[in-house]
């Protein structure tokens, strides 16, 4: 079964690691770096730079509990370098570890021949089926004078930490990217085409995150259009010039990594953006050619790839007919400064589909900063659903919002209700007992 990969990722290592396994051959081809976005350039040196950035607000707020603390200096260059030789062990390692699994790793570029055939390197390979999942990259806008800003690829490439720096997008990246900076030293503005950050979150959790990052001098640019960007990093928008940065990072979308891998030889389709429509099961429009990742335009993130590529070998290698990935109830965190973890549906979507909604919510300064000058919001939100009250979601900013929300998705998963949160003891003191314990 030959699975590519633009850049082999978790989704498509999942499938390989499950059907060998399962006794199947299996091969991996790739054309980077193995490990995908999630591990090169994403989820794990994203969250090595969350850290060090925690390690500096530590650092700032020792004071508030009677420490005499002073930043002796921070070096970029080491943390750039520690990170960097984590990243290369984990990708050193997965050599071993598909050799030992019996999985051929194949070093190039695949492209489709027809259904059952790819070409590498010149070379055909042949399999009954074939999955696809290149994954993503960042989209860079047709404006003049785009080339003067990075990707987050970019980010993690650059060799010293930028005094001014301008974020483009208030997703997941430039939500998280404008979180480090600013808690490394950075002087941050983001701009936003729309009137909130992270759309589609739950009101809350935008109208927090908004206090939190102003309070702590991220400047914040609403509904700016960006027309373009001039040679010395000037920001032309429909608001006004903007200038004085020495970086600006394009965080607004990824794009499919589908072009030029042969699509049309196969007969596979794809939407105008490139993504692969696929049923339940994976299957796109080709029944022996399989898609999953972020190139399916459903929910891009590392678990859920990882998911649906283990149900898809448990399907057709050991005879579980009907497994196949509930997209359904997902939990998700943004690691902001504080975080944020979210499940289910927004206040706004519970509204609208279901007649009766209840809506139990608190908002505090958690104990954490109750002696600092400079504190953080904790805000929590049940949305609870129908005469049971079921959770149809779950809502949190604040200190421990990434850790604490793992437990709360299963019992939401399993179809919990406001009552069964409210049976369960509290854990005192912490800020995950107000779930239980909303009035």
């Amino acid at each position: 079964m030959p699975l590519w990969n633009g850049r082999h990722g978790s989704g498509g290592l999942s499938v390989v690691e499950r059907a060998a396994k399962y006794g199947k051959k299996c091969a991996v081809i790739e054309v980077k770096t193995i490990g995908g976005t999630c591990v090169n350039v994403g989820c794990v040196p994203k969250k090595v730079m969350w850290f060090a950035a925690n390690t500096a607000t530590q650092i700032n707020n020792a004071k508030g509990f009677g420490f005499e603390v002073n930043m002796q200096g921070f070096s970029w260059q080491k943390l750039k370098t520690g990170r960097d030789n984590y990243i290369k062990s984990i990708t050193s390692w997965y050599d071993g570890y598909l050799e030992d699994l019996g999985i051929d790793y194949i070093h190039g570029f695949g492209k489709l021949l027809d259904k059952n055939t790819v070409s590498v390197n010149g070379k055909k390979y042949s399999a009954d089926h074939i999955v696809l999942s290149p994954g993503g990259k960042p989209n860079i806008p047709h404006i003049e004078g785009a080339e003067h800003g990075i990707t987050s690829d970019g980010f993690f490439e650059l060799e010293e930490l930028p005094k001014k720096v301008a974020i483009i997008g208030v997703g997941y990246i430039g939500i998280e990217l404008a979180g480090v900076l600013n808690a490394l030293g950075s002087k941050v503005d983001l701009f936003s085409r729309s009137d909130v950050l992270l759309k589609g979150f739950d009101s809350m959790i935008q109208e927090v995150l908004d206090k939190d990052y102003t309070a702590h001098g991220i400047t914040i640019h609403y509904g700016s259009q960006i027309k373009k960007i001039t040679n010395d990093k000037t920001i032309v928008t429909n608001k006004g010039e903007f200038y004085g940065f020495d970086t600006i990072i394009w965080a607004v979308g990824r794009d499919p990594m589908t072009q030029h891998i042969g699509l049309e030889n196969a007969g596979i389709k794809s939407n105008q953006r490139g993504f692969i429509p696929t049923n339940k099961f994976q299957m796109t429009n080709v029944n022996n050619i399989f898609a999953l990742g972020d190139v399916t335009g459903r929910i891009p993130l590392t678990p859920v790839a990882i998911a649906a590529g283990r149900k898809l070998s448990d399907r057709l290698y050991n005879n579980m007919t009907d497994k196949h990935l509930d997209y359904n109830n997902i939990c998700t965190v943004v690691f902001s400064h504080p975080p944020i973890g979210t499940i289910g549906l927004t206040e706004d979507e519970a509204n609208k589909e279901f007649n009766k909604v209840e809506i139990y919510k608190s908002e505090f300064t958690p104990m954490a900063d109750a002696l600092l000058n400079h504190k953080t919001t904790t805000a929590l939100k049940l949305v609870c659903a129908g005469n049971d009250e079921k959770v149809v979601g779950c809502h949190v900013i604040g200190h421990g919002a990434d850790e604490m929300l793992q437990g709360f998705a299963v019992a939401i998963k399993m179809g919990a209700t406001k009552k069964q949160f409210d049976d369960t003891i509290a854990i005192h003191p912490s800020s995950a007992e107000e779930l239980v314990t909303l009035r």
